[in-house]
């Protein structure tokens, strides 16, 4: 991931999410991403994946939301899948889980750390 912008520098989701889905599609992965804020424990990133591309299931950070910007994803939890599309925002819940995206889908991850 490339080093986040300056705290004093707003960042442009719209087009970090347009950049980040070429840099996917062009992937053998699937996927690109781009930590967007790294303030003490806040992190948010923005990950893009291709369709059909998932993240493994990992454990969950202290406290994360997941808002998706474009596409179409199941947050999976616990073998149950929580459908997300573009607009909407959840609480990760404090559980291992997984991403899959359904179609091209880019998304906003933050993330409280220790």
């Amino acid at each position: 991931m490339a080093d986040p912008a300056p705290v004093d520098t707003p960042a442009d989701l719209m087009a970090l999410a347009t950049e980040h889905a070429a840099k996917a599609a062009a992937s053998p992965h699937g996927r690109s991403a781009h930590l967007v804020v790294h303030d003490s424990v806040l992190r948010q990133s923005v990950i893009a994946l291709t369709a059909g591309t998932s993240l493994d299931e990992h454990n969950a950070p202290i406290a994360a939301s997941l808002q998706v910007l474009r596409g179409r994803v199941s947050l999976t939890v616990s073998g149950r899948r929580l459908e997300l599309t573009a607009g909407q925002l959840r609480v990760i819940p404090q559980e291992r889980h997984g991403l899959l995206a359904h179609e091209n889908s880019v998304v906003l991850l933050t993330a409280v750390t220790n």
